[in-house]
């Protein structure tokens, strides 16, 4: 095998997700495996799951391995924070770790980065903003080709910044957050249902025609308008990207997010000049993007893989 083939790791609360791909994004290998709780049992998790890789490829993979993980990322020193999912507090250093249980060069991320690199891989499009719609609700910029993390390594945590004073709370401390009214939680909340996702059940009612059922969804719908609002007035990129477990649901979320942007424009011509629905993409299905775009962080250039 003559193609560079490199590594990916998304490392997510339940599962973690390997490929090995070749540069260009074409997924050669996927291991799926159990993620355990605790720093050290991660590690020995993800080097399992690298091993399963190599084997699957015949050992023709690049010396270096991509990670991402949920939290603050410490891109440069490799170490991670505040993913309390993983049972990771306090920093801790991942790629140190994992590099000394497989050998190979570790480079880390944090689990939206890695998405927006795969996003951008898949559509083409190499300056946008992906909005994860997950248990909760996050971006990450992909601007001119380039990957913005930000001094703090909190940039694209649009999920908590306050917009309801008399919201809900919200893990973070605060009130209101964007994300207790536009996340997969959010949903969950507002249309409990069990033995299917609930963003699937509540768009399936609404498409039937249930009243309760489509001002739920629309309701939901108007405030991701609001999150692809948010990125697009701060960083004006191409497209927008929505991703993560509620996109699932498919054409009918992008379809809905585009109809209410539609709405919030109607009396703007400020907004209706942006064209804002007309931006929002909707990422295709059944692409590890996550894990493609850890492989992606394993190229010379993290900062800008795209050459």
């Amino acid at each position: 095998m003559t193609a560079t083939v490199r590594v990916g790791l998304d490392i997510g609360a339940s599962k973690m997700h390997g490929v090995a791909a070749t540069a260009d994004g074409a997924v050669l290998a996927e291991v799926l495996a159990a993620t355990p709780t605790g720093g050290d049992d991660v590690v020995t998790a993800a080097a399992e799951v690298v091993a399963g890789l190599r084997s699957q490829v015949d050992g023709a993979i690049d010396d270096v391995v991509g990670v991402g993980v949920p939290g603050l990322v410490d891109a440069a020193h490799g170490a991670v924070k505040h993913a309390v999912n993983l049972g990771v507090d306090d920093w801790f250093p991942i790629a140190d770790r994992l590099g000394e249980r497989t050998g190979m060069r570790v480079v880390v991320d944090n689990d939206v980065n890695a998405a927006a690199l795969g996003a951008a891989q898949v559509t083409g499009h190499q300056d946008l903003v992906y909005l994860s719609l997950g248990t909760g609700l996050a971006a990450a910029s992909i601007l001119d080709g380039r990957l913005r993390r930000g001094v703090r390594h909190a940039a694209g945590e649009i999920g908590h910044v306050p917009v309801d004073p008399r919201g809900r709370p919200c893990q973070c401390g605060q009130v209101g957050c964007l994300e207790t009214a536009a996340s997969g939680s959010a949903v969950a909340e507002a249309w409990p249902v069990s033995g299917v996702p609930p963003a699937q059940a509540l768009f399936d009612a609404a498409e039937a025609g249930d009243p309760r059922a489509v001002e739920v969804r629309d309701r939901f719908a108007a405030r991701v308008a609001d999150a692809v609002r948010l990125v697009s007035l701060t960083v004006d990129p191409e497209y927008v990207v929505l991703g993560g477990g509620v996109a699932q649901v498919g054409e009918r979320l992008r379809v809905a997010v585009a109809g209410a942007l539609v709405v919030q424009a109607a009396t703007s011509p400020f907004l209706s000049s942006l064209d804002l629905a007309g931006r929002v993409l909707l990422l295709p299905g059944g692409v590890p993007v996550a894990a493609l775009g850890a492989a992606l962080l394993a190229g010379a250039d993290a900062h800008h893989p795209f050459g």
